[in-house]
């Protein structure tokens, strides 16, 4: 496909935004009579086929099927975006709203945060999504808890108040007498300390052979401080409202769309990787379809936008994810002010 244009003329972007306005209002494909209407700029139908045509051959839209109308591809939509959508503004009630949803009143980061992705998906119709900042905070509590042959649960509780819960093997037969040994010992350590401190002091113990436990007990608390190892991401992914990405399925294509976006929800990773991306860089980043590896299937568009902590350091983002045919000009505002939010409720 060819690149877009940077230099298309005037009466080309004109029809390009209302073919994509129409898009955006209905999810069909726009004709020329229709667009005739819109515009009103005494263009005949004809001298508007001519213009889409262009448009056409520039990359910039297509006609799906046999219809007479056309649709924006991505690069349409990625052109619309960056230089001819205008944005809207957010009412004092939409600000206000978002400002009382994220407030802490004693709740936890990831509830907060959770509440920031559940207004977002309201406010936008797409679902929300935001990735908690790693936890640096003295921990309070940890725990071993026996689940069946071969399983425990490791409980980490840290003081403000964030619990992560992980799964570990242990070996088959382990006695519980291991499992409280292994509490009380890294319940000592870790208590009062970072993780990354203690994680240190206890590894040394460990090389030096100075820990008083068991081979079995041995394996296990290194088991546990291996979930928390550092090696891969252990941040808190939060989506919300996937729901509402079905309220707008009108055809097996659409249903079929859907179904590749919950798949790439489902894949924390790929996401993880995203909104990192996002992190790097400043303001509202907008991803649109292929333009990202990870939806390109999945035919849908990501709007989001990093924030901050009290030292103005970049630490998670926040955003929608929807089909490509989501109201971008509410949206992005929406995306931009709740970052905003979340940002003075971590300072």
């Amino acid at each position: 496909m060819n690149h877009p244009p940077e230099n298309i003329d005037a009466r080309s972007r004109d029809v390009l935004r209302a073919v994509i306005d129409g898009f955006l209002e209905t999810g069909e494909a726009v004709g020329s009579r229709t667009l005739a209407r819109r515009l009103g700029l005494n263009l005949s139908p004809a001298t508007i086929r001519n213009v889409m045509a262009d448009l056409q051959e520039a990359g910039l839209l297509f006609a799906p099927h046999a219809s007479a109308g056309r649709l924006p591809t991505e690069a349409g939509l990625r052109l619309f975006v960056d230089g001819l959508l205008q944005l809207g503004h957010l009412s004092e009630a939409e600000r206000k709203s978002i400002e009382v949803q994220c407030q802490t009143s004693g709740r936890t980061i990831e509830q907060v945060l959770g509440e920031a992705t559940r207004t977002l998906s309201g406010l936008s119709n797409c679902a929300g999504l935001v990735l908690a900042p790693k936890s640096d905070k003295e921990l309070k509590h940890l725990e071993f808890v026996h689940l069946g042959p071969g399983r425990a649960l490791v409980i980490m509780v840290t003081v403000d108040g964030r619990v992560e819960n992980r799964l570990i093997d242990v070996p088959v037969g382990l006695p519980a007498s291991s499992l409280i040994e292994a509490t009380n010992y890294l319940s000592a350590r870790l208590v009062g300390t970072t993780l990354a401190e203690a994680r240190a002091r206890i590894e040394g113990e460990m090389l030096a052979d100075r820990s008083s436990l068991d081979q079995l007990t041995k394996e296990l608390v290194q088991a546990g401080l291996a979930t928390w190892s550092g090696e891969g991401d252990d941040r808190l992914l939060i989506v919300s409202g996937t729901e509402k990405l079905l309220e707008d399925v009108n055809a097996v294509e659409d249903l079929e769309r859907v179904r590749n976006l919950f798949s790439v929800l489902e894949t924390k990773e790929g996401l993880v990787r995203l909104l990192d991306a996002t992190a790097g860089a400043e303001g509202v980043q907008i991803y649109i379809g292929a333009q990202n590896e990870l939806f390109g299937l999945a035919g849908c568009s990501v709007i989001v936008a990093p924030y901050t902590d009290a030292d103005q350091q970049i630490v998670g983002a926040i955003g929608v994810i929807g089909p490509t045919r989501m109201n971008y000009a509410r949206i992005i505002p929406v995306v931009d002010y709740t970052a905003q939010v979340v940002g003075k409720v971590l300072a």
